[in-house]
């Protein structure tokens, strides 16, 4: 539903570039499509109003500044990002944990919200990234919460406390806290029972709990289907313990998220992470301005370096980036490409960090089907031993037959594994003999971006290509990189080819 929001503010700043000439008219039109979209998707009318007040004012200084301006479709843009960014930045930092130290994480929300589901899916969120994670049911009054509790942290492999007979909800806390204090865990998440606003005694039990384990954070879980009324309840729990942020859920399913986004920034509770489905991976770090981008199709290019940094070491970086500069590549390089495109997160997340592709390139369906894929890749690559993972032994037919009976997998799917790692080889090698990888790339995208995207274009496998959006997409995201600062990039860059490569795995 959001992608629907991001569709028809999008197709608004088109009209930017069909017009031959934009005057107030064309930008009064543009600005009313903006603002029904943004109230479908029940944001307040007020801020709407502000928003588009905001923005014509800016068009107008900017013009005043510079006696008119020479890129007005780029200036519109710009400040219509900058204000939808501004309304839902409640401009506070969000809690950040800290390494090799438990970090206790108070959940707190009203029944129904998917708070539960959404503890689980922070625990798996940590644990992918190399924490140490462990779960604790403080949950007493919803029949069920603790079987449900349990299962989930049995489908994640995460620790899980509690204990159905277990009636005082302060003592289950207080003890789960301990234990896994004790045991040297960093994050652990505690389950509280889920209220009504009006519920005066569950908000008194809340309080207690809070008192007695004394989280570093407490997070809101908030239901999106409410839209605005997320304003008075976010507000209503505020005033009873200390929420330091919050996480809306269901925002793949109701019209109502993008008033339930900018309801609870007016509080000054700033968002941590927004959930968009019903799988334990459907969990999506929020920022603002990186949301908004995403959502018109801009991608982030800086989330992207920042994630594939986190989903790759520096020594593997640099491995494969002196690999790539040679023109080498082999199965083992593969086989730590596919395990770095896992652990970077949902797919959809990542194609929507690459500018011109959206986070809905891949239907729902088809992306776990990618995930499948890369994962039954990887268990042949198990079955292989260093000389033929190194590419020392060739894969001759009788190694191909004990590589599929070994995996569990077929001849024929062993075949199809070995016709991707030729495909990357080829490009590698290409990208060798170009001298790529040698440190000079952004340097000759300043200079000459058209040269360096031909050259890219020549190396780049053409499925490879279509499914970065052709030699149009590749164009704009090396202009988006051109576009960011060059120190910062350079910090960015060691290995950010490294990882992206194991992409090609997720079709078909």
């Amino acid at each position: 539903v959001l992608a629907e929001l991001g569709k028809k503010i999008t197709n608004a700043l088109k009209k930017l570039n069909n017009a031959s000439v934009i005057d107030e008219g064309v930008i009064d039109e543009i600005m009313k499509e903006i603002m029904n979209a943004l109230l479908q998707a029940d944001v307040n009318i007020h801020n709407c109003l502000t928003m588009q007040k905001n923005v014509k004012l800016q068009i107008k200084v900017m013009e005043s500044e510079k006696g008119g301006l020479t890129n007005l479709r780029k200036i519109i843009q710009k400040t219509v990002i900058s204000e939808l960014t501004s309304l839902l930045d409640p401009e506070k930092t969000a809690f950040k944990p800290k390494r090799g130290e438990p970090n206790v994480i108070m959940f707190v929300g009203l029944q129904g919200s998917g708070k539960t589901t959404t503890c689980t899916k922070l625990a798996y969120y940590y644990q992918r990234k190399g924490w140490r994670t462990a779960l604790v049911c403080a949950d007493t009054f919803r029949a069920g919460a603790f079987a449900q509790l349990r299962q989930n942290a049995t489908k994640i492999r995460v620790p899980f406390l509690g204990d159905e007979e277990e009636k005082d909800p302060v003592k289950l806390a207080t003890d789960g806290v301990k234990h896994f204090e004790e045991a040297g865990y960093e994050i652990i998440i505690v389950d509280t029972s889920g209220r009504h606003k009006q519920e005066s005694a569950l908000f008194e039990e809340m309080i207690q709990v809070s008192n007695a384990i004394s989280p570093d954070e407490i997070i809101f879980v908030m239901d999106s289907s409410i839209g605005q009324a997320c304003y008075d309840q976010a507000k209503a729990f505020k005033k009873a313990v200390k929420v330091g942020s919050v996480v809306i859920t269901k925002l793949d399913g109701h019209a109502k998220g993008g008033g339930a986004i900018s309801a609870v920034a007016a509080t000054n509770s700033p968002i941590v992470f927004i959930g968009t489905g019903e799988h334990f991976d459907d969990l999506e770090m929020f920022e603002p301005k990186s949301f908004i981008r995403r959502l018109l199709g801009l991608g982030d290019l800086p989330h992207l370096f920042e994630t594939v940094k986190e989903a790759i070491s520096e020594d593997k970086q640099k491995k494969l980036m002196d690999s790539i500069s040679q023109g080498k590549f082999s199965l083992r390089d593969l086989q730590e490409q596919f395990k770095s495109v896992l652990k970077m997160g949902p797919l959809n997340q990542v194609m929507g960090m690459i500018p011109g592709l959206g986070a809905n390139m891949i239907p729902k369906g088809k992306e776990k089907e990618s995930v499948e894929r890369i994962k039954r890749f990887l268990f042949m690559m198990d079955s292989m031993n260093d000389q033929e993972l190194d590419g020392i032994k060739p894969l001759n037919p009788s190694r191909i037959q004990r590589i599929a009976r070994g995996s569990g997998t077929s001849i024929r799917e062993v075949n199809e594994l070995l016709s991707e790692y030729k495909r990357f080889a080829k490009m590698v090698e290409k990208m060798g003999k170009s001298k790529f990888g040698k440190g000079q790339e952004l340097q000759k995208m300043a200079r000459n971006p058209g040269q360096m995207m031909r050259q890219m274009q020549n190396m780049v496998d053409p499925k490879i290509m279509k499914q970065i959006g052709g030699p149009q997409n590749l164009m704009s995201m090396m202009k988006e990189m051109g576009n960011m600062d060059m120190d910062e990039m350079q910090k960015m860059m060691p290995g950010g080819m490294g990882g992206m490569g194991g992409m090609g795995g997720m079709g078909g």
